[in-house]
């Protein structure tokens, strides 16, 4: 919900508020995302929606606009600890590609950090890693800093 509420309202509905949000979106069968199970277990999910659901990208500087183009943001990640650093991410984001494709969705847009350190803390990673992206066909359309990129990738028809 961080990047779906101005501050106020997210820090306002911290915690059980916010999971309640995130319940009544899925009730309404609006997009948030998709979980990808291992075992009948939850391994981990990959939030995704149009681009105006998410206030906070909609009205940032760093991630402006770059046209006006209909986009589908990435924009974050959790993967279980004992799924992590293994391709997982990767696969998260193959689901959401063919997601799109299936559903006729022509760009797909994320928010990725780039690593500078090997030993990089996992909350920095929540909203996924650079190459993570690269490798599924993202290109970079704008940087910012050494730590942040704007990637997107342009789909065709199924």
């Amino acid at each position: 919900m961080t990047f779906r509420l101005p501050t106020k309202e997210f820090e306002a509905s911290k915690y059980d508020g916010n999971k309640m949000l995130m319940r009544e979106l899925v009730e309404e069968g609006k997009p948030v995302g998709l979980i990808a199970m291992h075992d009948d277990q939850t391994a981990g999910w990959i939030a995704f929606a149009p681009r105006e659901d998410y206030i906070k990208i909609e009205n940032s500087r760093a991630f402006k606009r770059i046209d006006k183009k209909p986009v589908w943001s990435i924009t974050c990640f959790f993967i279980k600890k004992e799924y992590r650093r293994n391709g997982f991410s990767k696969l998260l984001i193959k689901g959401v590609i063919d997601y799109a494709k299936n559903h006729r969705i022509k760009i797909l847009e994320a928010y990725p950090s780039i690593p500078y350190s090997k030993k990089v803390s996992p909350p920095f990673l929540w909203t996924g890693i650079l190459s993570a992206f690269i490798e599924n066909g993202f290109t970079i359309v704008k940087q910012n800093g050494k730590s942040r990129a704007m990637v997107r990738l342009e789909l065709s028809e199924p």
